[in-house]
């Protein structure tokens, strides 16, 4: 353990670095004597109090300053640091960031920032008003604090260098207004997960040519895509997901964005025909555009994408086939074409790419035998195929894809056996081939599958003996295999020999009874005992209580002589009076 005191004597020191130490407690006073010190990084250690508190404010020559990853309290006002005329680097991430009470308001701080880190260090409070005097920032994250206030605007406007810009995941409102002058240095400009609204600046492209990467994401934007971010030559990831977003998507953004590689614009309302006849994006690896009202067919100019690894198009008014080409994308790993109106077969040796690991299919309109459909899928690990108008017989190879760890074909018209050789797929956690017309009996050899989590062949027409009660199979309960009249053996209630078997729900019943019974007893003789107490004492109450059984056996015996015509011989045994 590093005796920090023992540094304080350091006096011509001029670059400290002490960081991933594990040093606990507050900062040494004494440390207010590095004067000369013009590099201090105390990161990853366990440092505690309160910055004003401590002896930063005394390093007039610091330039570099790295306190991240401790416990300290930083002002929001940045106060504790407004004499440190020489800062240029401030990194103080992953501390804890306080609304301050400093009179401050009206001071200038004396350093112009370069770098200014405080991501992850929330406590809300609005946006830093010390900023407004910086005119060098190049880089700035200020993510996960949820600040409030009109989104900084200014910030863009004052600082022509700035290259990096991240203000993530805070409470930011009202519009996003650009500058009146282009940003020729920006490369990374991320504002998701706000709450500002409005439109998406028109010239948004002109005023940051240089965009490799931009990110509006989950905000309020309305309106249409700007066509103007097509001048990003360079950009590469552009996430416009989770708006409010409309119109069509612009054909010249997949023209001339030669150098795009990831393009998200799902969860908006994004409509039109899903067709791009000149799709030149030749280094996109994801295109996810799920969640819109898009229309018509996938394109064949999709194709192009040779190097397309994440293809998610799903919950749209997509129609037509399956394409062929599909199977020629060697890149593919992610493919997502559930919830669309997608009809007909699927293509024979569907995944052949020796990367495909995800395939979801479900609620379209296929149809047709699955035979061939995934020869050589041997990456496969989720196969979601489930409410289609699938028919035939499962194919046996399926249990040879041996990566599988969700296989989802429910709601289909499937018929003939489960296959044996599903026992092979040992990493699988969920199996669900519920709702078809599945015959035959359960393969015992399942009992094997040690990963299996989730289990359904509800709704079939199997037979036989469920499969033994033991290992993962223990866990499942009748909602496993109900709908199958022929299933005999527990956990269903009807035994292989005929017998219905008490359920698990009736069990609980008469254990229930058994309880009511006991008590009902038990309150039985205490009431006749309180009745008898009572009668005791009270002789009027005991008189009463007489009085009131002679009426009811006189009242009792008239009854029965009246409406049951009672034979004369026995009228003698009247009720004594």
């Amino acid at each position: 353990m590093i005796q920090v005191t023992s540094l304080c004597e350091l006096k011509q020191l001029q670059e400290l670095d002490i960081s991933y130490n594990n040093i606990t407690g507050s900062l040494p006073s004494c440390f207010s004597n590095l004067t000369n010190l013009q590099a201090l990084d105390i990161s990853f250690n366990h440092f505690t109090g309160n910055i004003s508190l401590s002896p930063i404010g005394s390093l007039t020559s610091i330039r570099d300053l790295n306190l991240s990853d401790n416990h300290f309290q930083i002002p929001i006002s940045l106060g504790p640091f407004f004499n440190l005329s020489n800062l240029k680097n401030l990194n103080g991430d992953r501390n804890e960031l306080y609304e301050s009470t400093e009179l401050v308001h009206n001071l200038i701080p004396r350093f112009q920032l370069q770098r200014l880190s405080l991501a992850y260090t929330g406590s809300g409070g609005t946006f830093l008003k010390s900023l407004y005097y910086q005119h060098d920032l190049q880089f700035v994250d200020l993510s996960h604090i949820k600040m409030t206030g009109e989104f900084p605007s200014w910030l863009l406007q004052n600082n022509t260098k700035l290259e990096e810009l991240y203000l993530v995941n805070n409470s930011f409102s009202g519009s996003f207004q650009l500058a009146n002058h282009s940003l020729d240095r920006l490369s990374h400009l991320d504002i998701s997960r706000n709450h500002i609204h409005n439109q998406i600046p028109t010239e948004i492209g002109a005023c940051f040519p240089r965009l490799v990467f931009l990110n509006l994401s989950r905000n309020d934007f309305g309106g249409s895509i700007p066509s103007s971010i097509s001048n990003m030559s360079s950009l590469e990831i552009l996430d416009l997901s989770n708006n409010e977003l409309s119109g069509n998507i612009p054909e010249h953004l997949v023209e001339d964005c030669l150098s795009l590689r990831g393009l998200v614009l799902s969860n908006n309302h994004l409509k039109g025909q899903f067709f791009w006849r000149n799709f030149n994006l030749a280094y996109l690896t994801d295109l996810i555009l799920s969640g819109n009202q898009l229309t018509g067919i996938l394109p064949n100019s999709l194709s192009n994408g040779s190097r397309l690894e994440a293809l998610d198009v799903s919950l749209n008014n997509l129609s037509g086939k399956i394409p062929r080409w599909i199977r020629n994308m060697s890149s593919l790993e992610y493919l997502d074409l559930s919830e669309n109106n997608l009809f007909g077969s699927l293509p024979s040796s569907f995944c052949s790419s020796m990367m495909m690991t995800e395939v979801y299919l479900s609620k379209n309109k296929l149809e047709g035998s699955l035979i061939d459909a995934f020869d050589g899928c041997l990456s496969l690990n989720k196969l979601d195929l489930s409410h289609n108008s699938l028919t035939g017989e499962i194919p046996f190879k399926l249990g040879y894809l041996g990566n599988i760890q969700v296989l989802n074909l429910s709601h289909n018209s499937l018929t003939g056996p489960i296959p044996p050789t599903f026992s092979n797929l040992k990493k699988i956690e969920s199996l669900d081939i519920s709702y078809n017309n599945l015959n035959g009996e359960i393969p015992y050899q399942l009992v094997d599958l040690d990963s299996l989590s989730a289990f359904s062949v509800a709704y079939n027409n199997l037979s036989g003996k469920t499969p033994e009660r033991a290992a993962q199979f223990a866990t499942f309960n009748r909602s496993s295999y109900e709908g199958n009249p022929l299933l005999c053996g527990p956990p269903l209630t009807n035994n292989c020999t005929g017998e219905i078997l008490p359920s698990p729900l009736s069990s609980y019943g008469f254990i229930d009874m058994q309880a009511f019974y006991v008590t009902f007893s038990v309150a039985y003789i205490i009431n006749l005992l309180a009745i008898g107490a009572v009668l005791y004492i009270n002789p009027h109450w005991r008189r009463a209580w007489f009085y009131f059984i002679r009426e009811s056996i006189n009242n009792c015996y008239y009854f029965l002589v009246d409406n049951l015509h009672v034979p004369a011989r026995f009228r003698r045994f009247q009720p004594c009076v």
